[in-house]
């Protein structure tokens, strides 16, 4: 930085003196007044770099030495009212470097022997914030002969005792007993943060660093799952094999300051001229179309889809109620599709808009990487480090190929989704985690594609339990159409040939050709409006909207028929359908930045409820809607079906003997069912276990434990 090189002089405690009097003396009255509450002076390097080149070129070669003259002009500072500035700690924020590689900030796979005790930013994604543990800094020990006290500093890791007493008369060389009520503690804590997933090359594993922080930094409300920019000085310590010490040496920062990035929607800073903008762009009535047509542009048609992942990203409001209960306000939105339907590309997409992310595949997802697994430290103690749906708090959890995960890891997700926690017991450690994020899953249909006949619970490796706590489900189905498929073309090709015209450095031409997918909103604006409108935007529902609600709910519940019927009528919406609506009405009235639901807002989340229910919740055979498809797995007719088969094969005596099903099947021809549906039941039932065909009497079914 400095063009000369600095004298001794330039680099004294008198010239670090001059900047604090210059720069800090009115943060340091502020700092000093709130002792101990207060206790660390929060200086931006650029303006030490304004002061003197050579004072901060000194402090990143040499932190320790200028740390330490820093601390000395400190306390040569006469400040009213201030008997001494001892406790107080320097913390330099806003180190160069936008991007690793620039000035001192460095990849965390990037750091070499040459950055060992120098001043280094380094950025990445907490994955682990051990318990705070007091660490001693001045231990008293006592001279077992004469009483005398000596006082040793610890540093280094080391544990430091004195070589012999300080009493001139004894000045023995020990026994030494630790005083630890007259010792110095301060408060410890060991973070673990690694690369950032977005951040990483191809093929490339995430590498890890360990972060000691101590003091008031302990209380910084770090988590695992934030994203962070760490200043500190880069140590090192030895290995060791069993006894013997390694030639090998590992690496830990010693956190100086720790910087948040964006944490989550709510952590986005907005500036008074922004918010100017964010309040004139939710004046505009076709504001929310505008928001949908931001969501994935390149990806072409799919609007109920963009609209339902808009109301995703501004969310409904979360409640807790007088008898302790919570009511989750995340919307949860299940992908189900035919290959090559752009489910992962949208998942890709959200996790890009959203500040706090986790994109994860259900193929290589487990239990404990969903949730959180126990894993030793380096002190050989169990703790837990944070799973994709911890790291997910406050922001959105997408999971991609969520039917190919195994049942045990898929059954971690129940609690998630409902309570939006995470209970642990594993390895002596028993906790309660918070996962209050939405999920964006996709999966595929079990044979590769859809049947458009069959119910959408009995083409998914997904148990029923699982699909009720979605809110909204939607069946992507790739079918041939000549106009739409024309459509569809032209959308792909113009997307490439204006990449390829960009890549050929033919920018003018190609932003004419990127019109079309061109967000309506750009990225970085859509997100801080979305930011602005969950921290300020908090609606309650109109008695119009509430009526709506109510009646479309009662209407659907009693469609089974008249009052006599209705005893034995499918059940059309549970009150999980009924929460789910003032979810997405609180998030559409959100998206406009509107103190209340209106009626508009109930039409517009009724129209694309029942656009979900038509996919997967009616029964194709009645017409009527039937939440047992997804609750149970098959609707209310089969179920009716399958007692009624099940009477034929007990009559038949399926009990004591095997029965023919071709006898079966005519039996139940004869009450109204086909053939063919009674052929797939008798299926299903085999399937789950309740029939079994006897090895040596093929084409013949009796009841399984008789």
């Amino acid at each position: 930085m400095a063009e000369t090189q600095p004298t001794a002089a330039d680099l004294s405690p008198e010239r670090w003196e001059a900047f604090f009097e210059r720069y800090c003396r009115e943060p340091l009255l502020r700092v000093a007044s709130r002792y101990p509450e207060s206790r660390s002076l929060y200086v931006e390097f650029p303006t030490l770099v304004r002061f003197d080149p050579g004072l901060a070129d000194a402090l990143l070669q040499d932190p320790d030495g200028a740390l330490e003259r820093a601390h000395e002009g400190l306390r040569r500072m006469a400040l009213p009212g201030v008997v001494s500035l001892d406790g107080i700690h320097l913390r330099f924020t806003r180190l160069p470097g936008e991007k690793p590689g620039e000035g001192v900030l460095v990849d965390i796979r990037e750091l070499r022997s040459h950055h060992i005790s120098r001043l280094i930013s380094v950025r990445g994604m907490v994955r682990q914030a051990q318990e705070v543990r007091p660490r001693l800094v001045e231990a008293a020990f006592e001279c077992s002969r004469c009483r005398h006290v000596t006082r040793v500093p610890q540093s280094g890791g080391r544990f430091r005792e004195p070589l012999q007493c300080e009493n001139e008369t004894c000045q023995r060389r020990g026994p030494f007993k630790l005083r630890v009520a007259q010792s110095k503690f301060v408060d410890a804590q060991k973070l673990r943060i690694e690369e950032s997933p977005e951040e990483l090359r191809g093929g490339a594993q995430p590498q890890k660093l360990p972060v000691e922080v101590e003091d008031d930094l302990v209380e910084a409300g770090v988590t695992p799952g934030d994203r962070v920019r760490v200043n500190g000085i880069l140590r090192s310590y030895q290995r060791m094999k069993g006894m013997e010490k390694s030639t090998t040496f590992d690496l830990s920062l010693e956190g100086l300051s720790i910087e948040m990035e964006e944490k989550e929607f709510g952590d986005i800073e907005i500036t008074e001229e922004e918010e100017r903008e964010i309040e004139e762009m939710a004046r505009d009535p076709r504001v929310f179309e505008r928001v949908v047509k931001s969501i994935a542009p390149s990806i072409y048609g799919y609007d109920a889809i963009k609209e339902a992942i808009a109301l995703q990203l501004f969310s409904g409001i979360a409640k807790n109620l007088p008898d302790g209960a919570r009511i989750r306000g995340d919307i949860h939105i299940l992908l189900v599709g035919d290959p090559g339907t752009a489910k992962s590309m949208l998942l890709r997409y959200v996790t890009h808009l959203a500040p706090r992310a986790v994109y994860t595949s259900g193929r290589g997802s487990t239990a404990a990487g969903l949730t959180a697994a126990a894993i030793r430290d380096e002190e050989g103690r169990w703790v837990l480090e944070a799973g994709a749906l911890v790291i997910a708090d406050n922001g959105v959890a997408a999971v991609d190929e969520m039917d190919k995960m195994l049942p045990e890891d898929r059954s971690a997700l129940h609690e998630a989704l409902e309570q939006q926690t995470i209970s642990i017991a594993k390895a002596g450690i028993t906790a309660t985690l918070k996962s209050r994020c939405s999920l964006l899953a996709a999966a595929n249909p079990k044979s590769g594609r859809f049947n458009l006949y069959d119910p959408i619970a009995a083409q998914l490796d997904l148990p029923p339990g699982l699909l009720s706590r979605f809110d909204l489900i939607f069946q992507l189905t790739d079918l041939p159409d000549e106009a739409e498929d024309t459509r569809k073309a032209d959308h792909i090709l113009h997307s490439h040939y204006a990449g390829e015209l960009a890549a050929a450095g033919q920018r003018e031409a190609a932003a004419r050709e990127m019109v079309q997918v061109h967000p309506d909103i750009e990225p970085e604006r859509l997100r801080k409006y979305i930011a602005h409108s969950k921290t300020h935007c908090f609606p309650v529902m109109s008695p119009e909207a509430l009526q709506r609600f109510r009646d479309f709910y009662v209407n659907l519940r009693k469609s089974g028929g008249e009052e006599t019927e209705r005893r034995n009528a499918p059940v059309a919406v549970t009150a999980r359908q009924l929460e789910a609506l003032v979810r997405l009405g609180e998030a559409s009235a959100r998206a406009r930045l509107g103190r209340e639901v209106t009626l508009e807002d109930a039409e517009r989340v009724i129209a694309l409820v029942t656009r979900c229910l038509k996919e997967v919740g009616m029964d194709m055979e009645t017409g009527r809607f039937d939440a047992d498809l997804i609750n149970v797995g098959f609707s209310k007719t089969t179920r009716d079906r399958m007692r009624t088969l099940r009477d034929i094969l007990r009559s038949l005596g399926a009990h004591e003997r095997a029965v023919d099903r071709a006898q079966a099947e005519e039996e139940a021809a004869g009450q109204g069912i086909d053939k063919d549906r009674a052929r797939k039941i008798i299926e299903d039932m085999l399937r789950n276990g309740e029939l079994y065909e006897p090895a040596k009497e093929k084409g013949k079914v009796r009841f399984a434990g008789k």
